[in-house]
């Protein structure tokens, strides 16, 4: 029955990622979320984020569908669960008493009110189309003053921008003298150089090769490399090394994602 269930869920949540914009996805799910989290509460999986446990999270995934991903909480990933505890073990993010100048870049549901809410930051938010986004903007061409943020949060949205090296210089003209941001995409860190290939044009083969339809590229090792050019300092984090097994399992999050952390 359990397996059955599995199935059809991850069936549906293939269908819908695949079908309903993104903008529209995000104003469903904050009807759909509080009874979800109510159908499946148990204690296997915690989110960090909020602390609640479910006996199971939610599979995930454009192309091949991911088990025990999606919080049905808070909606956070493997990767945003791992931001989270980053954060709140290894900055003074949550902390610190001067103010944090932020500018968050397509802003997860799972943080947006959280960080909204907290006194110590300066929070802004940006994007072509979210609606979440305080500020529409063109990474490619931002509306913000040079060295202007002390943090910038830009995750899982290079990976959609034909001109990378473009989005790239922006956030390092943005970003203040000694600041520092956190610019996750997803990585094949089996793969030394990045992949990319405009001639295929079908979305189902799209999402097969690139992980999403709108992916324009696979990102490798060379990754942090292109960031150094840019000019950034650059730690490839790995954060799930420097805790348990348990709690890497507890938690849901992706054993060995490298976290970029940069600073200028």
């Amino acid at each position: 029955m359990k397996l059955v269930f599995k199935t059809i869920m991850k069936k549906i949540f293939k269908f819908i990622l695949n079908t309903i914009p993104r903008p529209i996805l995000i104003r469903l799910s904050i009807v759909a979320r509080p009874i979800i989290a109510f159908l499946l509460k148990g204690n296997k999986f915690t989110d960090p984020i909020d602390g609640k446990s479910f006996r199971m999270f939610l599979p995930y995934g454009y192309g091949t569908q991911r088990n025990n991903v999606l919080s049905p909480s808070t909606l956070s990933l493997e990767r945003h669960r791992l931001l989270w505890l980053y954060l709140q073990e290894k900055t003074n993010f949550f902390t610190s008493t001067d103010k944090i100048k932020v500018l968050h870049f397509a802003p997860e549901q799972e943080f947006y009110k959280r960080f909204k809410k907290q006194a110590n930051l300066d929070y802004t938010t940006t994007d072509l189309l979210s609606p979440l986004a305080d500020v529409k903007a063109d990474i490619c061409n931002l509306p913000f003053q040079d060295n202007s943020y002390d943090m910038i949060l830009c995750n899982h949205v290079l990976e959609h921008i034909p001109d990378d090296t473009k989005a790239m210089q922006e956030l390092y003209r943005v970003m203040k003298p000694g600041g520092m941001g956190i610019f996750q995409i997803p990585q094949d860190l089996k793969r030394e150089v990045t992949f990319s290939d405009d001639s295929i044009t079908d979305q189902k083969e799209r999402a097969k090769i690139f992980g999403q339809y709108d992916h324009v590229r696979v990102y490798g090792r060379d990754y942090f490399d292109k960031l150094r050019s840019i000019g950034f300092r650059v730690e490839e984090v790995d954060y799930t090394n420097t805790i348990s097994a348990d709690l890497v399992e507890k938690y849901c999050l992706a054993k060995g994602e490298i976290i970029p952390v940069v600073y200028k």
